[in-house]
């Protein structure tokens, strides 16, 4: 069957953190997104920034998780099959169809720009309308809108180039 590189997906989940790093920045966006969001130094300085990283790694692990079914298009054959126990038995039809099918399509838009692609999507038509309903009703404005969309739609592309090319 499909076999995965599951340190990739551990790779990919440091993507956010590390996007964040520099997209937050003072010098990048940082000070716009302050502004925009209303923190102030004295909030940021307040938070317990280890459980902050901590549970960011967490969800993004989530998210990571959620993008190998978004971009490698492969792992829809074996839902097909989730349940059927003659799938993992060698020379049963439905095994002999599986890994027929593998052997001439597994490798098939198993690349980091197909997965970046889908990831950038993702972030498009996913995560950006979640945040920007959010938004409307927190009365946040267009910039704020606009510097967190770009850090997920980035953070999303590059996290979905991982897991559909590494993994």
């Amino acid at each position: 069957m499909m076999t995965f590189n599951w340190y990739f997906l551990f790779i990919a989940a440091l993507i956010p953190i590390a996007v964040g790093a520099v997209w937050y920045n003072p010098k990048v966006f940082g000070t716009a997104w302050m502004k925009a969001s209303g923190m102030t130094e004295e909030k940021a300085k307040g938070a317990n920034m280890i459980l902050v990283f901590g549970l960011t790694y967490f969800f993004s692990l989530m998210v990571a998780s959620a993008l190998m079914a978004m971009t490698i298009h492969q792992t829809h054959i074996l839902s097909i099959f989730q349940g059927d126990s003659s799938v993992e038995q060698a020379g049963s039809e439905s095994n002999t169809f599986v890994t027929s099918f593998l052997a001439k399509y597994g490798t098939n838009f198993r690349t980091f720009k197909h997965g970046a692609f889908h990831g950038v999507l993702a972030g498009i038509f996913f995560a950006m309308p979640i945040m920007v309903i959010n938004s409307l009703f927190e009365r946040k404005g267009f910039k704020y809108n606009l510097i967190n969309a770009g850090y997920w739609i980035v953070a999303l592309g590059l996290m979905g180039g991982i897991v559909c090319g590494f993994l």
